[in-house]
């Protein structure tokens, strides 16, 4: 084992003896290095005043694969074998600025420069990954980025016009490339991070078999994955996390696998790896998951911290829920699997015994005659937590519209993720027409009994509830002005 935190750092290799288990990459810059070009905004990874690019291999290409990322909630030793740039190692003077950079500063596009860095290094990402954005792409990719000056018309005309400037590869990229390659060879013979300070520990495992011990061993420990819901904690809460396992280097955590009857995920696959290849099987959710957090968020958050986390209002549960998936669950060497609308018991309590994790998330294929859609509804477009979030999926006999089964499930409606089994009962088996949607509104009031909190009354998220389902109902059965469902019998 390894105590000593390892990675590139704008070029440098970086060798860290000690480190706090959930000290941040922002204070580790701005406190320790004086690295003041990531600045401290939100500290909830809301703002992206912060936003850093993390490097790593990718193993097909061997070819630095860069993610924008919010330092305020990542934890340093996360950084282990990675490559991380900041503001600073972009250019040193203005006649060596890089492309985004200049564009910047010919369009005018910095008015106080808090924020300015944030956007740099978000578009700095893209540009390194070759991404040739178009002006949707770039309301996506500046998503996790905010301008209080309210300047955001000429930051996307630079997010565009950076392509107008020779395509030049940053100057650390290939010696980046190099460290990384050694720094990986060397870590073979001491892969697992160990790092004890003060008494407090940072365990990096990087098999399944190594986890599924540590897990049994230490039971009180924090299984860590993206940490965009713990690095709150530590921020917004001021919790002490004395023991943390860190899932993110644990190979087999990050497969993804399309076989003939699913889409298999390991529970550390990033969001933004996951939407799209749950989005090339069911498109429906497209708009859904691109209003799923921002981009730096999806960059770090992962699909099986989000399920595990439990909340109510997480918005990929119901679209999950609704086309049948479920949880592969790991304790030791034994293995059982349960249906991810089973997983839930109360408020964030799950199925989960002790010493017990997720693996896998499997996602079935689409079914034949199968419809699907997904409904977010907020007070803001971007980045808002739902007051609702309502999924359906409906498999109808062709030739006579008979339901041979719906599933219905509600984020924002319960304390947990949950199913519209009464209204379900209701329309299984009847004819899909207005009559029959008409009766089964109702026992929504059956299925749930929503709270009044700052995001919605009770009453309104009923009645959004009932409307989501005749919307639904429009949708499948009514002209193109209103397509935002999927048929796969099509």
């Amino acid at each position: 084992m390894s105590g000593a935190l390892t990675f590139i750092l704008n070029g440098e290799l970086v060798r860290v003896e000690a480190c706090e288990p959930t000290k941040t990459v922002l204070q580790y810059l701005r406190e320790d290095l004086h690295l003041t070009g990531s600045k401290e905004g939100c500290g909830e990874g809301d703002c992206g005043a912060c936003m850093v690019v993390v490097a790593e291999l990718d193993e097909s290409t061997q070819k630095l694969s860069h993610k924008a990322i919010n330092a305020c909630i990542a934890f340093l030793p996360t950084l282990h074998g990675k490559a991380l740039f900041t503001v600073e190692s972009l250019s040193h003077a203005a006649a060596d600025a890089h492309p985004v950079q200049q564009a910047m500063i010919d369009l005018d596009a910095s008015q106080c420069g808090f924020c300015t860095p944030g956007f740099v290094m978000s578009l700095f990402a893209q540009y390194e990954n070759r991404a040739q954005l178009s002006a949707r792409d770039i309301d996506d990719v500046l998503s996790g980025n905010l301008c209080r000056c309210t300047g955001y018309r000429p930051i996307k005309d630079a997010a565009l016009a950076a392509y107008d400037h020779a395509v030049t590869e940053h100057p650390l990229t290939e010696l980046t490339c190099a460290q990384l390659m050694d720094l990986q060879a060397s870590l073979k013979t001491t892969p697992t991070l160990n790092m004890e300070t003060s008494g407090r520990t940072f365990i990096s495992p990087t098999t399944i078999e190594a986890l599924s011990e540590l897990v049994i061993e230490k039971p009180d420990a924090q299984l860590l994955a993206g940490g965009t819901d713990i690095g709150l904690w530590v921020t917004k809460q001021y919790r002490q996390i004395d023991e943390v396992i860190y899932l993110g280097n644990v190979a087999s955590l990050k497969t993804i696998e399309l076989t003939d009857t699913a889409l298999n995920l390991g529970a550390a696959v990033t969001w933004s790896e996951a939407m799209h290849a749950v989005i090339r099987l069911y498109p429906a959710f497209t708009d859904l998951f691109r209003r799923f957090a921002s981009v730096p968020v999806r960059n770090t958050a992962t699909i099986g911290g989000n399920i595990a986390n439990g909340s109510p209002i997480g918005d990929s549960m119901p679209a999950l829920i609704v086309v049948g998936t479920q949880l592969l669950l790991r304790h030791g060497d034994k293995t059982r699997t349960v249906a991810l609308d089973e997983f839930y018991l109360a408020y964030q309590k799950t199925l989960l015994a002790e010493g017990e994790f997720v693996e896998k998330i499997i996602i079935p294929r689409p079914q034949p005659n199968q419809t699907v859609a997904a409904y977010k509804v907020s007070k803001r477009f971007d980045q808002d937590i739902s007051a609702v979030c309502g999924c359906f999926a409906i498999e109808m006999a062709p030739e006579t519209q008979v339901i041979t089964d719906i599933k219905i499930a509600f984020g924002g409606m319960a304390a947990v993720p949950k199913r519209a089994t009464q209204v379900e009962a209701k329309l299984r088996s009847a004819m899909w027409d207005g009559a029959n949607i008409d009766k089964a509104v109702a026992s929504f009031a059956d299925d749930f009994s929503p709270i009044d909190d700052m995001r919605a009354s009770a009453a309104y998220r009923l009645q959004v509830a009932q409307n989501l389902l005749r919307r639904f109902f429009l949708a499948t059965t009514q002209s193109s002005a209103l397509i935002d469902v999927y048929n796969y019998g099509r």
